[in-house]
C-alpha cells in the first residue's frame, strides 16, 4: 500500500511538471516513467509480463499518457520502416543477458551511436525502441531484473545527453507536434520522411564494437 501511495504521489509530481517549464530532474523522471510504459506496452504485445512496483498507471487523458501514446505510435511507424532492427536486439549485439553491465554498456553504446550526429525526435523514438527490444529479450530469457536496469540506464542517458535539448523545446510534450494527422495510419506526419533518410544509419548502430570482457 505504501508503494502504491508513493507511486501515486510521484505520478502527480511528474504531471505537474507538464504544466510549467520542467527541470532536468523532472525531465529524467518523465523519461523513466515513459520508458516503463513503453517497455510495458511492448512486453504486453509480445505476450510477456513484467512486475514494476514503481510503475504508476498513467491517468487517461493526461499529458504524460498522451506523450506515451504518441511515442508508441511513432515507434510502430519506425518499426514498419525497419522491422528487423528492433527484434532480437541482444542477438544482433551478440551479448549475454546474464550480465547487467554488458546489457547496459551495450545499450549506452548503441544510444551514443544513434545520437552521434545530433538529436531528433526520430532518434529519441529509436532509443526507446532499442530499450524495449532489449527488455523483451531479457524477459524472454528469464532476466526481468535487467529491465529495471535498462530503464535506469535510459534515464541516465537522458540526463547526460538529452535533457538540455528537451528543456529548450519545452519538455516531452514537444513530441506531440510530430503527429499532424489523426488517421491511425498517420502516414502523413513528417517522421516517416525524416526516418527514411537515416534508416541506413540506424541499422549501422547495431554494428557497435563493444570492449571484450
Amino acid at each position: 500500500m505504501e508503494v502504491l501511495r508513493r507511486s501515486s504521489v510521484f505520478a502527480a509530481e511528474i504531471m505537474d511538471a507538464f504544466d510549467r517549464s520542467p527541470t532536468d530532474k523532472e525531465l529524467v523522471a518523465q523519461a523513466k516513467a515513459l520508458g516503463r510504459e513503453f517497455v510495458h506496452a511492448r512486453l504486453l504485445r509480445a505476450g510477456l509480463s513484467w512486475s514494476a512496483p514503481e510503475r504508476a498507471a498513467l491517468a487517461p487523458g493526461g499529458r504524460l499518457a498522451e506523450v506515451c501514446a504518441v511515442l508508441l505510435r511513432l515507434g510502430d511507424e519506425l518499426e514498419l520502416i525497419r522491422p528487423s532492427i528492433y527484434r532480437n536486439v541482444a542477438r544482433q549485439l551478440n551479448i549475454s543477458l546474464h550480465s547487467e553491465s554488458m546489457v547496459t554498456d551495450a545499450f549506452l553504446a548503441v544510444a551514443a551511436q544513434i545520437f552521434a550526429a545530433g538529436i531528433t525526435w526520430g532518434k529519441v523514438v529509436s532509443l526507446y525502441l532499442v530499450a524495449a527490444g532489449l527488455a523483451v529479450d531479457c524477459v524472454r530469457q528469464a532476466q526481468p531484473a535487467m529491465v529495471h536496469a535498462l530503464v535506469d540506464c535510459l534515464g541516465e542517458f537522458v540526463r547526460k545527453t538529452l535533457a538540455t535539448w528537451l528543456r529548450r523545446r519545452g519538455g516531452w510534450t514537444d513530441v506531440l507536434k510530430c503527429v499532424v494527422s489523426s488517421n491511425p495510419g498517420f502516414h502523413s506526419h513528417w517522421l516517416v520522411t525524416a526516418l527514411c533518410s537515416f534508416g541506413r544509419f540506424l541499422k549501422a548502430t547495431f554494428f557497435v564494437l563493444l570492449p571484450e570482457r
